[in-house]
């Protein structure tokens, strides 16, 4: 598997086109630590009201569950070396992580979050979505991840996104409150 996602790792670094490398660099920075998202949610809890305020939180405990068992739980069991050094121009190899590349826990996040608030407000995630997938493709453009290793980051975000939004409906649901 690691050898047909090479080549699409090879394309993704060395693709040049003149916004690319700055777009992507700029999304690179907004996700390092989360930023991104703990911004979305600050701008929800101002604007949104009460109902945005509960969606932030909602969709921060979301982000942050899925970017824990990512990097906490998965990537230990993983253990997947990451892109090789060889395929990456030199200033991206002096940036890449050395922990486990699968999965990436930037997607997680991402999707997490992104999931959470479309969960409960799909024209409000909706939206959210162009960032999530900025973030999924900066992490293969710099060479961070596999295409696999992002798409399994997403999917886990997803995952834990769904099953909090499921246990808070059947929360609210046993206890007779409107969700």
């Amino acid at each position: 598997m690691r050898q047909l996602e090479r080549e699409p790792v090879w394309r993704a670094v060395r693709w040049e086109a003149p916004w690319t490398r700055r777009a992507l660099t700029v999304v690179e920075a907004a996700a390092q630590g989360t930023k991104l998202w703990w911004g979305v949610a600050a701008l929800m809890s101002v604007f949104g009201g009460s109902a945005g305020r509960r969606t932030a939180a909602h969709a921060l405990v979301s982000m942050g569950l899925a970017e824990a068992v990512t990097t906490k739980v998965v990537k230990n069991i993983a253990d997947r070396p990451r892109p090789p050094l060889r395929l990456l121009p030199p200033a991206l190899a002096r940036q890449q992580p050395d922990s486990s590349s699968f999965p990436s826990g930037h997607a997680a996040a991402a999707v997490g979050f992104t999931a959470a608030v479309a969960l409960r407000h799909p024209g409000r995630g909706s939206p959210l979505g162009i960032p999530a997938a900025a973030v999924a493709a900066a992490r293969v453009h710099s060479g961070a991840h596999y295409p696999g290793d992002v798409v399994a980051g997403a999917v886990l975000g997803a995952a834990i996104a769904w099953a909090m939004h499921r246990a808070r409906l059947r929360a609210f649901h046993a206890s007779g409150v409107r969700a």
